[in-house]
């Protein structure tokens, strides 16, 4: 652990959506922050350029991330394969083996918190009761959720075993300037009108960047979220449908309305998936069975206990982090989803 009164943060996956943001908190607050950067990520030139100091290394690679986490008080540990369509060797040894070595990395730095990003897919399928952190970590069958179900496994592990101070936070649909993946993609969509629904009323849980962000840097040093793990969003859901109605609107474009049934979706994502593997694409199927399941749910999460432990609630509402996003989407080319 750094000795100087000038905290020093580790920040792995800081060149995504989630890391880049938590770069800028730490940087406001005076941090040290440094990177573990893959070799050739078009990203570190633009963490450099605010100063934040790079490591470069895979996660994968033990001797990489000791390096990184050597002398550090803090880790925000975001890396992971953040797709639903990867070799399953991939999710094993960066997502569960990436976490393995951050965690032993960490009980050698004698860290004062890990904080650990899992995924609110972890507590499973269940659409009859409201889901919070007492639920069980339940597999879909699907290698994204597994093995965050699996490297959380690992943390809570090192937290008994060795003492690991860990925070383990479950956000759910995280969206906001830099998104790359979530309100980009479906806007899209929109624009060039393939975006279909396969069930109606799906539940979405936004959170709003800032709102997570917020969060996480509460968390990294509150004494009672030691040990602890938290569900995260906006305070409020809405549907798929309304939500891209929104963003239709903000685009100045008609909403998209055309439904098939969910069964038809979840065969033609069967379908997509075998010929994908059977031909070697290198592309993503139009439809995975991931996809089916997690845009064709009707999940309910509680954030009473990020609340009533810590007294924390989201500060910018669902309709305001929504019209923020929209005014960042308006600046990108959509044909690329970079900046114009």
């Amino acid at each position: 652990m750094s000795d100087s009164s000038k905290k020093v943060i580790l920040i792995t996956g800081a060149t995504g959506f989630i890391g880049g943001h938590l770069v800028k908190a730490n940087l406001a607050k005076g941090y040290s922050v440094r990177a573990l950067v893959l070799p050739g990520d078009p990203g570190e030139s633009s963490l450099k350029a605010k100063g934040v100091e790079i490591v470069t290394g895979d996660i994968r690679d033990y001797e990489a991330v000791k390096t990184a986490a050597s002398g550090v008080d803090i880790i925000f540990h975001c890396a992971a394969v953040v797709t639903d369509w990867a070799p399953k060797k991939l999710f094993r040894e960066v997502t569960v083996g990436g976490t393995e070595n951050i965690c032993k990395a960490g009980v050698e730095a004698g860290v004062s918190r890990l904080v650990d990003m899992s995924t609110n897919d972890v507590f499973g399928t269940d659409e009859s009761q409201v889901m919070d952190e007492t639920f069980p970590l339940q597999p879909w069958h699907e290698p994204y959720p597994d093995a965050k179900i699996e490297a959380e496994k690992i943390t809570w592990r090192y937290h008994r075993e060795h003492s690991l101070p860990v925070t383990m936070v479950y956000p759910c649909w995280a969206y906001g300037e830099g998104d790359q993946t979530f309100v980009p993609l479906l806007a899209d969509a929109i624009l060039k009108r393939e975006l279909i629904f396969w069930r109606k009323d799906v539940i979405v849980w936004p959170t709003y960047i800032e709102n997570l962000v917020d969060f996480l840097m509460l968390i990294a040093e509150d004494d009672r979220a030691l040990g602890n793990g938290y569900l995260v969003h906006d305070g409020e859901f809405t549907t798929l449908q309304d939500f891209c109605a929104e963003i239709a609107q903000s685009l100045g474009v008609p909403p998209i309305t055309t439904h098939i049934p969910y069964s038809a979706a979840y065969v033609a994502a069967v379908v997509m998936e075998l010929i994908w593997k059977v031909f070697g694409k290198k592309t993503r199927p139009l439809l995975t069975t991931y996809t089916v399941k997690n845009l064709g749910s009707r999940f309910r999460f509680s954030i009473a206990k990020a609340e009533r432990e810590l007294g924390w609630r989201p500060k910018i509402s669902y309709s305001e982090g929504l019209r923020r996003t929209m005014e960042w989407v308006k600046t990108l080319d959509l044909e690329t989803l970079k900046q114009k």
